[in-house]
This record gives structure tokens, sequence and C-alpha cells, in this order.
């Protein structure tokens, strides 16, 4: 029986929906390996300096969403300019999946709920599922988990590369004008060292549709202190160049 006191909980693991990716997308001839990247600037980079071409558009209603496929270094990547929130986040591994792509980087930005300096590597490894995407594809839980195999891809990346991480739990949710003072609180007693969009979902999603997904973010604006702290995190081009790179060279390497 489905029926729940609260919809959110009605979870049905029938594969099969009404309508499935691959009723809208047909696989097509791409790179297995998709990195999708919440960083405009940091893409467009990318595109001037690596060859490339648009292998196909996901179409939403109110966006386009071209889906680049790199030459990078010799060896083929796919590349997607990502917006914020879980609906997204689900939508985009399901509709990449259905052209072929099986294994996912995901490279992002986070609030932090203690004082780590902006740009601090951070590897989620579990995250507080409030938010309302990953209940469709999983049973209700209080936490989505990491996949160890991406996990250890990115602390191999990190580690080969020099590069200080640590690994997190964070609360995905999908209100982030109700971070309330006394939500932050009980997230951090129970161990959350950053605040996101997505990183629940996106766990949900790759669990539910067999595929490989691991996650780097860096640390961004402080929530931790008395008042919001921006810390200017979504300007720092340089650190979002060198995260789309090393997300770039882990999913190589997955």
């Amino acid at each position: 029986m489905l029926k729940r006191e609260f919809p959110i909980l009605e979870f049905d693991d029938d594969k099969n929906a009404f309508i499935n990716p691959d009723n809208i997308h047909k696989r097509i001839d791409i790179s297995e390996r998709a990195v999708l990247c919440f960083f405009g600037d940091a893409v467009e980079k990318l595109k001037r300096e690596h060859p490339f071409e648009i292998k196909y558009t996901i179409k939403f209603e109110t966006y386009f969403y071209p889906v680049y496929e790199f030459d990078y270094n010799g060896q083929k990547v796919v590349v997607v300019h990502m917006h914020p929130g879980a609906p997204v986040a689900v939508g985009m591994v399901d509709e990449l999946n259905a052209l072929g792509c099986t294994k996912f980087i995901v490279c992002g930005g986070c609030g932090v709920l203690s004082d780590l300096p902006v740009g601090n590597l951070l590897i989620p490894v579990s995250a507080v599922r409030d938010e309302g995407a990953s209940y469709h594809y999983l049973p209700p839980s209080r936490e989505a988990h990491d996949n160890k195999q991406a996990v250890k891809c990115i602390e191999k990346t990190l580690t080969d590369a020099g590069v200080r991480y640590s690994k997190i739990k964070t609360w995905t949710t999908d209100a982030f004008f109700r971070e309330t003072e006394k939500k932050i609180q009980m997230r951090k007693e129970e161990g959350c060292t950053a605040v996101e969009m997505e990183a629940s979902a996106f766990m949900a999603a790759a669990q539910f549709r067999e595929v490989v997904l691991g996650q780097i973010l860096y640390a961004g604006d402080n929530l931790s202190g008395d008042s919001w702290d921006v810390r200017d995190w979504n300007l720092r081009e340089d650190i979002r160049e060198t995260v789309l790179k090393l997300s770039i060279g882990c999913c190589l390497e997955l």
C-alpha cells in the first residue's frame, strides 16, 4: 500500500513510470562520462581552451541545456552547465542517462555551517534529505548516501593533485530563504558541515538509475556566525575553474 499520512512519503519503486526518460531521448553516440557543473564562467572558459561539439540539447520549458562533449587532452567527456535545485538535478541525471551517460561527477559550491575558509574542497558522503525530489527515487529516510566508487576516485584525484579536502555530511534544502537559526543549529547538531540544494537528490537519483555519481563542492558563504557572510564566494573564478578541471580529471578515471 502506497498511501501514507503525507504524500511525500508515498514511494513507489516501480521503474516503469508513465513517462520515462527514454520516451523523450534516444541513446546517441556520446561519452559515458559526464561532469555536471554549476559554474557557467568556468564552462565558458573551458570552451575557449578545448575543442568541443554540442552533441545534444536538453530542452526544459524555461531553458535549453547544451550537452557539450569536449576533447579533453585526447579523451572525450561531457560537460553540462547546471542550474540550482533538486528537480533539475534528478532530471539531468535521468535525461543524460537516457542518452548514454553512466558515470557522473558534480561540481558546485555550498554554504558552510562551520568556519571553513572559502575554497576548501568538500566531498559529500551523506546528505540530510530536506528536499522533495529524492523521495520519488528512494524510500523515505533521513539521509541519502554516497557512491563508494566515486568517492574513492575523487579522493585519489585530489590527493594526487596535492589538494586538501574533507569528507562531510551536508544539508540539502529546497528553500534557501528558509534556513532559519533553529534549523541551522539542528543541522549542525546532527553533524552537517554544509548546506546546498542538490546533493541528496543526486545521490538518490544515481542509486535509482544504478549509475556512478560523486560530488565535489567548495566552501562558499558562511552561515555559522551571528549573521550571513557571503564572502564573495560566487566570484572566485580561479577556484571554480580549478574545481571543474579536477572534476573532469576524476570523471575520466571513473
